[in-house]
Formats: structure tokens, sequence, C-alpha cells
């Protein structure tokens, strides 16, 4: 038994080669043939492209100026338990914006130039510190809390996080803002509550209710500290001794007014930030805004007005070409 291997032939090997030697060379011809199309295209047509350089130069230029987004911030603190009211508020700010509603935003929130508003949102400032300082409630709730899931997580989260002393509400405007153009309309705004304008009365009628009470006491320790100094020194003048345990329960009294100190301390910090609904603590206006094509339109127009140009010669030179093929 014999088995017949075929041999290859060289010739058929040289007819291999020399097609994809003509397949190569034609490739490369395409490509010369596509870029002397491309210079001639550009040869042919450099008037236009010049004027749409320099018109999309131009506009470009213009828009930058008059057009260019600022982003504005404002650290808040609502009070009286204002966060969802002030969320809400926040939200239908944005929808009218959406909607372009500049009635609204002109006659009701009280912004003067509304179309400059492009884009308002609120986030809290996550300071765990702040939110359980003093207040043991709030850490033993965040202890039960991470028992059963991550902590990050529940610190971030939204039910939590709308808990926080300080919000952010961060503002986009068309060209640079002020703060008697667009801050102090949206504070005003924020603040025309009746229902949270009561609360907000009382709240502060309470701080001094308790403030003149703590005085009170205080007052009233300091007798107590000033007749045991006074029987003292009267037993050191009559040279007789004074006998006293420790059971005299005087080191609690001093401990007393020494918290009531820091209470009536809290009390005045408090109340300056009473006195608003929603409590404007710091702003910063005018941050140029990082978008991709912000003050980049005089390098971007030029571009587009060419690209849109050259879709367009081609789509009516192969509208031509069709057209010329079914007259025939």
């Amino acid at each position: 038994m014999s088995t017949n291997v075929p041999q290859p032939n060289p010739e058929d090997q040289e007819i291999d080669l020399s097609q994809i030697s003509k397949k190569i060379g034609g490739f490369f011809e395409k490509i010369n043939a596509l870029i002397f199309n491309g210079i001639r295209f550009f040869i042919k047509n450099a008037i236009v492209i010049l004027i749409l350089l320099v018109v999309g130069v131009g506009i470009g230029l213009f828009l930058d100026q008059t057009q260019k987004s600022y982003d504005s911030q404002i650290i808040v603190t609502p009070n009286f338990g204002s966060t969802d009211y002030l969320y809400s508020k926040i939200d239908l700010i944005q929808s009218k914006i959406n909607e372009g509603d500049t009635v609204f935003l002109k006659e009701v929130v009280g912004i003067n130039i509304p179309k400059k508003l492009k884009k308002i949102e609120i986030k809290p400032i996550n300071d765990v510190y702040k939110f359980i300082e003093n207040k043991t409630e709030n850490f033993e709730l965040i202890k039960l809390m991470a028992e059963d899931g991550d902590i990050k997580k529940i610190l971030e989260d939204n039910l939590t996080s709308k808990n926080y002393i300080f919000h952010t509400i961060s503002m986009q405007t068309n060209g640079i803002t002020n703060d008697k153009a667009t801050i102090q309309p949206l504070l005003n705004y924020f603040n025309k509550s009746d229902y949270f304008a009561k609360i907000q009365k009382i709240s502060i009628k309470n701080v001094e209710i308790k403030m003149s009470q703590n005085d009170t006491i205080i007052s009233q320790i300091n007798n107590v500290l000033n007749g045991f100094s006074n029987m003292v020194n009267g037993a050191q003048k009559s040279d007789k001794l004074v006998y006293y345990n420790e059971n005299t329960q005087l080191n609690d009294i001093i401990k007393t007014k020494d918290n009531l100190i820091n209470e009536q301390a809290s009390h005045r910090v408090e109340l300056v930030g009473l006195n608003k609904i929603v409590k404007d603590d710091s702003a910063v206006l005018n941050l140029e805004s990082p978008s991709a094509i912000n003050g980049k339109l005089k390098f971007v127009l030029p571009i587009l007005f060419i690209f849109a140009f050259i879709i367009y010669y081609f789509f009516v030179a192969f509208y031509r070409k069709q057209k010329l093929k079914l007259q025939q």
C-alpha cells in the first residue's frame, strides 16, 4: 500500500504571492487617492472653509464670553426640622428650570434673570461627628444600624444623610452671578413658610426661657457657694475647726454649675443660627464650570461647521451620482 502526498507547485505559490502583492498595492493606491481627493476638496473649497473657520471662531468667542457656565455653592443649615421641606423646594425649582417656567422663577422665587439659572441641587455634608455630638440617641442609633449592615452605606443613605446639620446647595448659571441676583432671592423663598415661622418663634422662646431658668439656678448655686465660703472664713477667724464630710455634695454642685455655664454658652451660639428657617452659613460664587466645552466654543464651533459642510458636500455628491444613474 502506498500513499501519494501532493507536492506543492512552485507556480501556484508564485501566483498567490503575486495576488497578495497586487492587493497590497491596490490598497495603498486607494489611500493615496483618498488623500489626494481630500487635498483637492480643501483646495477647491478653500474660500468656503475659510469663511466657516472665521465665522465659527467669531461666534465661539462671543458665546465663550456671554454663555460661559459658572458654579456656585451655598452651605445652609435647615432649622426646626425643615430638611425635607428644603429638599422639596429645591426639587420644585429644578423642575421649573427643566420646564422653562421663567414666570415662576421670576415672580415666585424672585430671580430677576431666570434664564441664567441652569441647574440647582442639594446634597448633605456627611459629618457624622456633628451628627452624634452631644446626642447620645444619635450615637446609639448609628451603632444599632451598623450591626446589621455596612456603616459607610448607612452614613451615606438618604434617610440618614438628610439628618446631618449642614447641606450644600449647588447652582450652575450662564455667566457670573452675585448675592443680590441669585442667593438672596433663593434664601428669601426658602424662608417663606408660615408653619415653620411659628415653630421658629416657639423654639426661640423655649431657648430664652431655658436660659433664664439656667441663670436663676446658677445664681442660687452661687448663693450656696458664697454661704459655704462665708461659713469657712468665719470659722477660721474664730479659730474653730469646721468638720464636713464628702457627702455634702459640694463637688456635685460645682459640676452642675459648670455644666449649666457650658449649656448657656451653647444656647447663645444656638440663638445665632435660629434667626432663619434655612440659615445660610457661607457661600462661594462663580467658580468656572469644569464642563468639557465650557470656554472652548471658539475651537469647537469651527470644527463643527467644517464637519457639517463636509457631510453636506458628500451628501449632495452622492445624491447627484445616484440621480444620474437612475436617469441613465
